[in-house]
Protein backbone atom coordinates (compact mmCIF):
# COMPACT_ATOMS: atom_id res chain seq x y z
CA UNK A 1 0.00 0.00 0.00
CA UNK A 2 2.83 2.42 0.89
CA UNK A 3 4.43 1.91 -2.36
CA UNK A 4 1.10 3.40 -3.74
CA UNK A 5 0.97 5.75 -1.87
CA UNK A 6 4.83 7.15 -2.77
CA UNK A 7 3.13 7.18 -6.53
CA UNK A 8 0.37 8.80 -5.87
CA UNK A 9 2.47 11.72 -3.89
CA UNK A 10 4.42 11.66 -6.82
CA UNK A 11 1.83 12.12 -9.59
CA UNK A 12 0.72 15.13 -6.92
CA UNK A 13 3.53 16.79 -7.47
CA UNK A 14 4.15 16.73 -11.12
CA UNK A 15 0.32 18.03 -11.80
CA UNK A 16 1.31 20.57 -9.20
CA UNK A 17 4.06 21.43 -11.28
CA UNK A 18 1.98 20.82 -14.70
CA UNK A 19 -0.53 23.30 -13.58
CA UNK A 20 1.36 26.45 -13.78
CA UNK A 21 2.91 25.62 -16.79
CA UNK A 22 1.50 28.84 -19.58
CA UNK A 23 0.65 26.23 -22.22
CA UNK A 24 -1.54 24.45 -19.52
CA UNK A 25 -3.22 27.02 -18.33
CA UNK A 26 -4.23 28.40 -22.14
CA UNK A 27 -5.70 24.52 -22.74
CA UNK A 28 -9.01 24.88 -20.83
CA UNK A 29 -9.74 21.23 -21.42
CA UNK A 30 -6.22 19.99 -20.33
CA UNK A 31 -5.95 22.08 -17.55
CA UNK A 32 -9.87 21.28 -16.26
CA UNK A 33 -8.52 17.15 -16.40
CA UNK A 34 -5.56 18.45 -13.98
CA UNK A 35 -6.90 20.27 -11.80
CA UNK A 36 -10.04 17.80 -11.04
CA UNK A 37 -7.36 14.98 -10.69
CA UNK A 38 -5.30 17.22 -8.40
CA UNK A 39 -8.45 17.81 -6.17
CA UNK A 40 -9.17 13.81 -6.38
CA UNK A 41 -5.60 13.04 -5.27
CA UNK A 42 -4.52 15.96 -2.22
CA UNK A 43 -6.99 14.10 0.23
CA UNK A 44 -5.07 10.90 0.09
CA UNK A 45 -1.52 12.62 -0.05
CA UNK A 46 -2.62 14.55 2.40
CA UNK A 47 -3.73 11.56 5.08
CA UNK A 48 -0.49 10.31 3.75
CA UNK A 49 1.58 12.53 4.86
CA UNK A 50 0.03 13.19 8.25
CA UNK A 51 0.29 9.01 8.79
CA UNK A 52 3.93 9.25 8.09
CA UNK A 53 4.03 11.94 10.60
CA UNK A 54 2.52 10.30 12.91
CA UNK A 55 4.22 7.01 12.67
CA UNK A 56 7.81 9.00 12.74
CA UNK A 57 6.55 10.59 16.22
CA UNK A 58 5.60 7.20 17.51
CA UNK A 59 8.97 5.84 16.38
CA UNK A 60 11.14 8.83 18.69
CA UNK A 61 8.25 8.30 21.75
CA UNK A 62 9.55 4.37 21.68
CA UNK A 63 12.90 5.41 21.63
CA UNK A 64 12.53 7.71 24.96
CA UNK A 65 10.85 4.78 26.65
CA UNK A 66 14.36 2.86 26.10
CA UNK A 67 16.23 6.07 27.30
CA UNK A 68 17.04 7.19 31.68
CA UNK A 69 14.83 10.03 31.66
CA UNK A 70 11.99 8.85 33.93
CA UNK A 71 9.84 12.39 33.29
CA UNK A 72 9.92 11.70 29.61
CA UNK A 73 9.35 7.91 29.79
CA UNK A 74 5.95 9.09 31.66
CA UNK A 75 5.15 11.65 28.69
CA UNK A 76 5.84 9.05 25.99
CA UNK A 77 4.18 6.28 27.94
CA UNK A 78 1.06 9.34 28.66
CA UNK A 79 1.18 10.01 24.54
CA UNK A 80 1.53 6.87 22.77
CA UNK A 81 -1.89 5.43 22.76
CA UNK A 82 -3.08 8.72 21.60
CA UNK A 83 -0.67 8.32 18.74
CA UNK A 84 -1.23 4.61 18.05
CA UNK A 85 -5.14 4.99 17.74
CA UNK A 86 -4.65 8.02 15.52
CA UNK A 87 -2.41 5.78 13.37
CA UNK A 88 -5.07 3.39 12.93
CA UNK A 89 -7.28 5.87 12.18
CA UNK A 90 -5.61 7.17 9.34
CA UNK A 91 -5.06 4.00 8.13
CA UNK A 92 -8.78 2.92 7.51
CA UNK A 93 -9.45 6.43 6.38
CA UNK A 94 -6.16 5.88 3.53
CA UNK A 95 -7.53 2.66 2.95
CA UNK A 96 -11.70 4.40 2.31
CA UNK A 97 -9.86 6.51 0.05
CA UNK A 98 -8.12 3.99 -2.13
CA UNK A 99 -11.26 2.25 -2.96
CA UNK A 100 -12.08 2.73 -6.68
CA UNK A 101 -14.47 5.40 -7.33
CA UNK A 102 -17.85 5.04 -8.63
CA UNK A 103 -17.46 7.55 -11.91
CA UNK A 104 -21.22 8.50 -11.46
CA UNK A 105 -21.03 9.69 -7.61
CA UNK A 106 -20.61 13.61 -8.77
CA UNK A 107 -23.63 12.93 -11.66
CA UNK A 108 -27.04 14.01 -10.68
CA UNK A 109 -29.92 11.56 -10.31
CA UNK A 110 -33.45 10.76 -11.99
CA UNK A 111 -35.66 8.77 -9.32
CA UNK A 112 -38.34 6.97 -10.89
CA UNK A 113 -40.95 5.56 -7.84
CA UNK A 114 -43.69 3.32 -8.98
CA UNK A 115 -46.77 1.56 -7.19
CA UNK A 116 -46.59 -1.80 -7.33
CA UNK A 117 -48.90 -4.15 -5.36
CA UNK A 118 -51.54 -3.26 -3.33
CA UNK A 119 -53.62 -1.56 -5.75
CA UNK A 120 -54.61 1.91 -4.06
CA UNK A 121 -52.85 1.60 -0.80
CA UNK A 122 -49.51 0.73 -3.18
CA UNK A 123 -50.29 4.10 -4.78
CA UNK A 124 -50.47 5.99 -1.86
CA UNK A 125 -47.52 4.87 -0.17
CA UNK A 126 -45.30 5.98 -4.17
CA UNK A 127 -46.98 9.59 -2.77
CA UNK A 128 -45.53 9.39 0.78
CA UNK A 129 -42.15 7.91 -0.54
CA UNK A 130 -41.85 10.31 -3.20
CA UNK A 131 -42.58 13.34 -0.53
CA UNK A 132 -40.13 10.92 1.77
CA UNK A 133 -37.12 11.90 -0.40
CA UNK A 134 -38.41 15.22 -1.48
CA UNK A 135 -38.26 16.24 2.31
CA UNK A 136 -34.61 14.62 2.06
CA UNK A 137 -33.36 16.76 -0.84
CA UNK A 138 -34.58 19.69 0.61
CA UNK A 139 -32.51 19.72 3.19
CA UNK A 140 -29.52 18.84 1.02
CA UNK A 141 -30.36 22.35 -1.09
CA UNK A 142 -30.84 19.92 -3.85
CA UNK A 143 -33.08 21.17 -6.52
CA UNK A 144 -35.97 18.83 -7.99
CA UNK A 145 -37.69 19.13 -11.39
CA UNK A 146 -40.58 17.08 -12.28
CA UNK A 147 -40.63 14.75 -15.35
CA UNK A 148 -43.52 13.03 -15.55
CA UNK A 149 -46.40 11.53 -13.11
CA UNK A 150 -49.39 9.52 -13.65
CA UNK A 151 -52.32 10.06 -10.51
CA UNK A 152 -54.63 8.21 -9.28
CA UNK A 153 -57.54 9.62 -8.15
CA UNK A 154 -57.98 8.87 -4.21
CA UNK A 155 -54.25 11.20 -3.71
CA UNK A 156 -51.83 8.34 -5.16
CA UNK A 157 -49.35 8.13 -7.60
CA UNK A 158 -49.28 5.34 -10.35
CA UNK A 159 -45.53 6.35 -10.99
CA UNK A 160 -43.39 9.94 -10.66
CA UNK A 161 -39.78 10.69 -12.39
CA UNK A 162 -37.89 13.48 -10.88
CA UNK A 163 -34.64 14.90 -11.50
CA UNK A 164 -32.79 15.52 -8.53
CA UNK A 165 -30.02 18.06 -9.18
CA UNK A 166 -26.67 18.66 -6.47
CA UNK A 167 -24.02 17.88 -4.95
CA UNK A 168 -23.18 14.08 -5.08
CA UNK A 169 -26.81 12.86 -5.61
CA UNK A 170 -25.76 9.75 -6.82
CA UNK A 171 -23.31 9.00 -3.89
CA UNK A 172 -25.88 9.20 -1.77
CA UNK A 173 -29.15 7.53 -3.13
CA UNK A 174 -27.63 4.90 -5.04
CA UNK A 175 -28.75 2.14 -2.53
CA UNK A 176 -32.23 3.17 -2.74
CA UNK A 177 -33.07 1.14 -5.67
CA UNK A 178 -35.19 -1.96 -4.98
CA UNK A 179 -39.11 -2.73 -3.40
CA UNK A 180 -39.74 -0.78 -0.57
CA UNK A 181 -42.48 -2.89 1.58
CA UNK A 182 -45.16 -1.14 3.93
CA UNK A 183 -47.94 -2.46 6.44
CA UNK A 184 -50.14 -0.67 7.86
CA UNK A 185 -54.22 -0.86 7.68
CA UNK A 186 -55.32 1.77 5.09
CA UNK A 187 -58.17 4.14 5.55
CA UNK A 188 -60.42 1.98 3.67
CA UNK A 189 -60.25 -0.85 5.93
CA UNK A 190 -63.02 -1.47 8.27
CA UNK A 191 -61.87 -4.38 9.96
CA UNK A 192 -58.46 -2.98 11.16
CA UNK A 193 -56.53 -5.53 9.10
CA UNK A 194 -53.00 -4.30 7.84
CA UNK A 195 -51.77 -4.69 4.80
CA UNK A 196 -48.68 -5.11 2.97
CA UNK A 197 -47.94 -3.19 0.05
CA UNK A 198 -45.15 -2.66 -2.01
CA UNK A 199 -43.60 0.28 -4.26
CA UNK A 200 -40.51 0.17 -6.71
CA UNK A 201 -37.55 2.72 -6.64
CA UNK A 202 -35.20 3.03 -9.36
CA UNK A 203 -32.18 5.87 -9.12
CA UNK A 204 -31.05 6.34 -12.42
CA UNK A 205 -27.35 8.62 -13.00
CA UNK A 206 -28.15 11.34 -15.45
CA UNK A 207 -26.86 10.43 -18.70
CA UNK A 208 -24.40 13.14 -20.29
CA UNK A 209 -23.94 13.10 -23.90
CA UNK A 210 -20.63 11.65 -23.12
CA UNK A 211 -22.28 8.43 -21.38
CA UNK A 212 -24.85 7.08 -24.09
CA UNK A 213 -25.14 7.28 -28.30
CA UNK A 214 -28.45 7.49 -28.99
CA UNK A 215 -28.50 6.35 -32.91
CA UNK A 216 -31.75 8.27 -34.22
CA UNK A 217 -32.66 5.23 -36.20
CA UNK A 218 -32.90 3.48 -33.40
CA UNK A 219 -36.41 5.27 -32.30
CA UNK A 220 -39.82 4.97 -32.51
CA UNK A 221 -41.52 8.29 -31.71
CA UNK A 222 -45.08 8.38 -31.25
CA UNK A 223 -46.87 11.28 -31.08
CA UNK A 224 -50.53 11.13 -29.37
CA UNK A 225 -53.13 13.37 -27.07
CA UNK A 226 -52.43 13.43 -23.57
CA UNK A 227 -54.67 12.54 -20.66
CA UNK A 228 -55.31 12.79 -17.05
CA UNK A 229 -56.84 10.21 -14.13
CA UNK A 230 -59.89 8.53 -15.73
CA UNK A 231 -58.72 8.63 -19.27
CA UNK A 232 -59.89 12.19 -19.76
CA UNK A 233 -57.93 14.73 -22.40
CA UNK A 234 -55.70 17.37 -20.91
CA UNK A 235 -54.69 18.83 -23.39
CA UNK A 236 -56.28 19.62 -26.83
CA UNK A 237 -53.14 19.28 -29.09
CA UNK A 238 -51.09 16.17 -30.12
CA UNK A 239 -48.54 16.74 -27.73
CA UNK A 240 -47.79 13.69 -25.92
CA UNK A 241 -44.44 11.58 -26.92
CA UNK A 242 -43.91 8.03 -26.92
CA UNK A 243 -40.36 7.03 -27.20
CA UNK A 244 -39.18 3.33 -28.00
CA UNK A 245 -35.49 2.40 -27.86
CA UNK A 246 -35.82 -0.27 -30.57
CA UNK A 247 -32.74 -2.52 -30.16
CA UNK A 248 -33.86 -2.51 -26.31
CA UNK A 249 -37.33 -2.34 -26.05
CA UNK A 250 -37.45 0.79 -23.48
CA UNK A 251 -40.08 2.94 -23.89
CA UNK A 252 -40.84 6.28 -22.21
CA UNK A 253 -43.50 8.46 -22.20
CA UNK A 254 -44.12 11.92 -21.42
CA UNK A 255 -47.02 14.46 -21.90
CA UNK A 256 -46.53 16.91 -18.75
CA UNK A 257 -45.90 19.65 -20.87
CA UNK A 258 -48.33 21.01 -23.46
CA UNK A 259 -45.06 21.82 -26.02
CA UNK A 260 -44.32 18.41 -27.84
CA UNK A 261 -40.89 19.56 -28.39
CA UNK A 262 -40.41 19.66 -23.90
CA UNK A 263 -42.13 16.32 -23.94
CA UNK A 264 -39.84 14.79 -26.42
CA UNK A 265 -37.10 16.49 -24.64
CA UNK A 266 -37.42 15.17 -21.34
CA UNK A 267 -38.55 11.74 -22.74
CA UNK A 268 -34.45 11.89 -24.45
CA UNK A 269 -33.32 12.73 -20.94
CA UNK A 270 -35.04 9.68 -18.68
CA UNK A 271 -34.19 7.07 -21.65
CA UNK A 272 -30.92 8.45 -22.03
CA UNK A 273 -30.07 7.47 -17.81
CA UNK A 274 -32.31 4.43 -18.18
CA UNK A 275 -29.93 3.13 -20.97
CA UNK A 276 -27.27 4.42 -19.20
CA UNK A 277 -28.47 2.21 -16.21
CA UNK A 278 -28.86 -0.87 -18.28
CA UNK A 279 -25.59 -1.01 -19.51
CA UNK A 280 -24.25 -0.38 -15.85
CA UNK A 281 -25.86 -3.41 -14.75
CA UNK A 282 -24.78 -5.88 -17.88
CA UNK A 283 -21.36 -4.70 -17.31
CA UNK A 284 -21.67 -5.52 -13.60
CA UNK A 285 -22.86 -8.75 -13.90
CA UNK A 286 -19.76 -9.83 -16.05
CA UNK A 287 -17.63 -7.89 -13.53
CA UNK A 288 -18.75 -9.52 -10.23
CA UNK A 289 -21.38 -12.11 -10.88
CA UNK A 290 -19.66 -14.34 -8.42
CA UNK A 291 -19.72 -11.69 -5.56
CA UNK A 292 -23.39 -10.23 -5.82
CA UNK A 293 -23.41 -9.89 -2.03
CA UNK A 294 -21.35 -7.26 -2.46
CA UNK A 295 -23.79 -5.03 -4.74
CA UNK A 296 -26.05 -3.63 -3.02
CA UNK A 297 -26.86 -4.56 -5.69
CA UNK A 298 -29.27 -1.88 -6.72
CA UNK A 299 -31.21 -4.91 -8.49
CA UNK A 300 -35.01 -3.32 -8.12
CA UNK A 301 -36.28 -7.34 -7.79
CA UNK A 302 -34.90 -7.26 -4.55
CA UNK A 303 -36.98 -6.51 -1.23
CA UNK A 304 -34.58 -3.82 0.35
CA UNK A 305 -36.76 -2.42 3.20
CA UNK A 306 -39.92 -2.67 5.15
CA UNK A 307 -41.96 0.37 6.51
CA UNK A 308 -44.42 -0.85 9.83
CA UNK A 309 -46.39 1.56 10.74
CA UNK A 310 -48.03 -0.13 13.52
CA UNK A 311 -44.86 -1.26 14.99
CA UNK A 312 -43.47 2.83 13.72
CA UNK A 313 -40.52 0.62 12.25
CA UNK A 314 -38.27 1.07 9.10
CA UNK A 315 -36.23 -1.78 8.95
CA UNK A 316 -33.42 -2.51 5.81
CA UNK A 317 -32.98 -6.06 5.09
CA UNK A 318 -29.89 -5.55 3.83
CA UNK A 319 -27.76 -4.39 6.32
CA UNK A 320 -29.88 -5.81 8.93
CA UNK A 321 -30.72 -2.14 10.39
CA UNK A 322 -33.82 -1.44 12.25
CA UNK A 323 -34.89 2.08 13.39
CA UNK A 324 -37.57 2.75 15.72
CA UNK A 325 -38.53 6.17 13.98
CA UNK A 326 -41.02 5.61 11.30
CA UNK A 327 -42.59 9.45 11.46
CA UNK A 328 -39.04 10.68 11.17
CA UNK A 329 -38.16 8.90 8.72
CA UNK A 330 -41.24 9.64 6.85
CA UNK A 331 -40.52 13.31 6.71
CA UNK A 332 -37.45 13.08 5.54
CA UNK A 333 -34.88 12.28 8.05
CA UNK A 334 -33.49 9.27 6.04
CA UNK A 335 -29.29 10.50 6.38
CA UNK A 336 -29.27 7.85 9.40
CA UNK A 337 -29.99 4.93 6.71
CA UNK A 338 -27.87 6.18 4.51
CA UNK A 339 -24.82 6.64 6.40
CA UNK A 340 -25.20 3.13 7.76
CA UNK A 341 -25.81 1.91 3.93
CA UNK A 342 -22.99 4.03 2.87
CA UNK A 343 -20.64 2.33 5.67
CA UNK A 344 -21.82 -1.10 4.91
CA UNK A 345 -20.71 -1.49 1.38
CA UNK A 346 -17.75 0.53 1.96
CA UNK A 347 -16.79 -2.02 4.36
CA UNK A 348 -17.69 -4.79 1.49
CA UNK A 349 -15.71 -3.31 -1.14
CA UNK A 350 -12.32 -3.07 1.26
CA UNK A 351 -13.32 -6.83 1.96
CA UNK A 352 -13.35 -7.26 -1.77
CA UNK A 353 -10.42 -5.53 -2.32
CA UNK A 354 -7.94 -7.44 0.32
CA UNK A 355 -8.91 -10.32 -1.61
Amino acid sequence: MFAKLEEVEQRLLDLEAEVIQPEVMANRKRYHEATKELADLRPVVEAFRSYREIAAEIEEHRELLSGDDEDLKELANEELPFLEKRLTGLEKEIQLLLLPKDPNDEKNVILEIRAGTGGDEAALFAADLFRMYARYAERQNWKLEELGRNETGVGGLKEIIVLIKGKRVYSRLKYESGVHRVQRVPTTESQGRIHTSAVTVAVLPEAEEVDVDINPQDLRIDIYRASGPGGQSVNTTDSAVRITHIPTGLVVSSQDERSQHKNKERGMKVLASRLLDLRMREQHELISSERRQQVGSGDRSERIRTYNFPQGRVSDHRIGLTLHKLDQIMAGEIGELISALLSHFQAELMKGSST
